[in-house]
């Protein structure tokens, strides 16, 4: 029994064994299986926390390149600066100042400059427009950014020119006249440039310079910055249709004149030229500046220089009143900025120093205390006023009211212009069209807006606002005897307001244009004496507003249309006269049976192809006859060596007729015998 017991017990013990080993395989296989787990575990969380850096990483670069873009968009507002007469690209010392060479002019002659200040750029050319090449001239630039710009004009002499030669003309931007350069203007410094805030819309940029007979219009440089869209907002009545001029920009006391690039300022500012002003009179002020920074001063929307605040015109005991005084033109309106600092360590709360400030005797502002309203000493204040002037004069006057007396740091000027009205596009480019059609000679000047400034329109061009656009329209277009050119576009029927068209006296040429009969408001139309040939379209007898059609002296032919011959019953003047073709009205021939279209092409065919075969026939005959003389001419020549062979065959003939008579006669007579 014990032997079988321990028999039994083997299998059992070996069995044990094996599950054990099994069990401890599997334990094993586990620990590794966990093991590999947490090594993809950890592998997992290693590439989880390597994507999340780099995602933070690319967020990190996308935020900044935006913050970049946004703050290189906001330092870096649209510039073009052109050196007028330039063939190459020029930088200016000290600012490194980039100026991009000559171009979107519609004529005028570069040429050396003449500087006339020392506030003028250095720069070595100028473009001039003789009045040869028409009363306006203009420079377009296109790709301009829509929004808010400040553009400068340099004036500028040609090289060697006299001083009797110091040119007077106009300046207009976007159809718009903002300045008129008045005789002396070479020898005062800040009249050596012109400048204007405008609103570009478009895309593009339009300065135009109108002659008015003093001298040939020369600029030497132009400026188109952009600044912000709210600066020098002055109320209500400032929109994208006010244009602001500036008439006079002082820095007062310590100082020199500067350019905003030469304070430092903002770009966004439009780099403004600061004129210097020590004292507005003998004894009646003295300067004042520090070293102190100022707060809130270059903020947008204007962005004003901070160290333009570091100076200051104090008045003194003696003349409190601090008074500025300038000349202007009369009727129109100015809109007054005012700058000050409270700079003087003397005054350290407010009510220390009140004012009032008056414009032409009119209180504007009144108990102005500098601290008070800006927050702070040395803080900036800006006090705007818009005033309406019907005299020549101009004076703003700081009368102290308690305390110290008057003090100010600056000041600002603008002639406040509304822009004009521009033609409708539609019409301007029917006239571009007729320029180019026509040939019109450079003196013509067809630059610019036909339409306006009010004081230079397109020579012969009339013009008239019309109330329901808003726009200027052509009513009338008078170029007779100008020696024109070329032909009559199609595109004349853009001119829908054109009242009178005369085209008289030129060297015209081709077909009236049957558009014209669209232009229903037509009530002049006189295309005399020119070179007009085919005949008078039938859409003329659509112009039910036409009262005189003067079409004498062409080449027309054909029957004048029956709905304009019906016309001359309603005190209508029409003449037809002095074209050879032209027939169907009394006065004129009689003309024949009127045919189609269809019929006169018909007969033209059928005289085309009958041409033709007269031809054919005609070449068929003389190649016949020459056929046949060449033949006679051949027979000719072979004629005496037919007659040699005629008369040998007749002998051969006549010879064996007579052997064969012999032969007969033999036969008859029987055999001859000889002895």
């Amino acid at each position: 029994m014990a032997h079988g017991a321990s028999l039994h017990t083997r299998p059992s013990t070996h069995s044990l064994s094996l599950t054990i080993l099994s069990l401890e395989n599997a334990k094993h296989v586990r620990v590794r299986e966990r093991e590999r787990e947490k090594k993809r575990n950890r592998n997992n969380t290693i590439m989880l926390r390597f994507l999340t850096l780099w995602i933070h990483l690319i967020l990190i670069l996308i935020i900044s390149i935006a913050l970049f873009t946004a703050r290189a968009a906001e330092r870096e507002p649209f510039a073009m600066r052109i050196s007028c007469g330039a063939r190459h690209n020029v930088q200016t010392v000290p600012t490194t100042t980039l100026w991009f060479k000559d171009f979107g002019y519609t004529g005028g002659i570069p040429a050396n400059a003449t500087p006339t200040s020392f506030i003028t750029p250095p720069l070595k050319t100028l473009r001039y427009f003789p009045l040869s090449g028409g009363p306006s001239n203009c420079y377009y630039i296109n790709s301009v950014p829509k929004g808010h710009y400040s553009v400068r004009i340099f004036f500028g002499l040609v090289a060697h020119a006299r001083a009797t030669n110091e040119p007077l003309f106009d300046i207009s931007i976007q159809g718009t006249q903002i300045y008129s350069l008045k005789s002396g203007w070479t020898n005062q410094d800040d009249q050596a440039f012109t400048e204007a805030q405008v609103f570009l819309t478009d895309g593009s940029a339009s300065i135009c310079f109108h002659s008015t007979g003093h001298g040939d219009p020369a600029i030497l440089s132009i400026e188109i910055l952009q600044i912000d869209d709210k600066a020098y907002y002055f109320g209500p009545q400032w929109s994208q249709g006010i244009i602001l001029r500036t008439v006079k920009r002082l820095s007062c006391g310590f100082g020199q004149s500067k350019f905003g690039v030469d304070y430092g300022a903002d770009p966004r500012g439009g780099d403004r030229f600061w004129q210097h002003i020590s004292t507005f009179g003998d004894d009646s002020d003295h300067p004042r500046s520090v070293e102190t920074r100022i707060k809130q001063a270059s903020r947008p929307p204007n962005f004003f220089p901070e160290t333009l605040y570091r100076s200051a015109l104090v008045s003194t005991s003696s003349q409190p009143d601090l008074t500025y005084t300038l000349d202007v033109d009369p009727n129109k309106n100015y809109s007054i900025w005012l700058h000050f600092a409270e700079i003087d360590n003397s005054v350290t709360a407010i009510g220390q120093r009140v004012f009032d400030i008056l414009i032409n005797g009119d209180v504007a502002f009144e108990d102005v205390d500098i601290v008070k309203l800006s927050g702070d000493r040395f803080t900036a204040l800006v006090l705007n006023k818009t005033v309406t002037v019907n005299g020549r004069t101009l004076s703003i006057t700081m009368s102290p009211k308690e305390g110290f007396v008057a003090l100010i740091t600056a000041i600002e000027i603008f002639e406040v212009i509304m822009a004009e009205s521009k033609t409708l596009s539609d019409e301007v480019r029917a006239l571009q069209t007729m320029k180019k059609a026509l040939g019109l000679p450079p003196r013509f000047g067809w630059n610019g807006d036909p339409c306006v400034p009010q004081q230079h329109p397109w020579t012969g061009a009339d013009c008239q606002l019309d109330k329901s656009s808003g726009r200027w329209v052509i009513d009338g277009l008078g170029l007779d005897n100008q020696g024109l050119k070329g032909f009559l576009p199609d595109d004349i029927s853009r001119l829908h307001n054109l009242q009178i068209l005369n085209l008289s006296g030129n060297s015209i040429r081709g077909a009236i244009p049957s558009s014209l009969g669209t232009i229903t408001s037509l009530q002049v139309l006189d295309l005399s004496y020119n070179f007009f040939n085919g005949s008078i379209p039938e859409s003329l007898g659509q112009l039910t507003s036409l009262q005189r059609l003067n079409l004498n002296g062409n080449f027309l032919s054909g029957r004048v249309p029956a709905t304009l011959g019906g016309r001359l019953l309603h005190r209508a003047s029409f003449n037809f006269t002095d074209n050879p073709g032209v027939c169907g009205i009394p006065g004129l021939p009689t003309c024949g049976p009127h045919l189609s279209t269809g019929a006169k092409i018909g007969i033209g065919l059928g005289a085309a192809f009958a041409f033709l075969f007269v031809i054919t026939f005609s070449v068929c005959w003389w190649k016949r006859r020459q056929n046949i003389l060449r033949t006679q001419q051949i027979a000719a020549r072979a004629a005496p060596y037919a007659k040699a062979r005629t008369h040998f065959s007749r002998d051969i003939q006549m010879t064996r007729h007579n052997n064969y008579a012999n032969a007969q006669t033999a036969a008859e007579n029987g055999p001859i015998l000889l002895s």
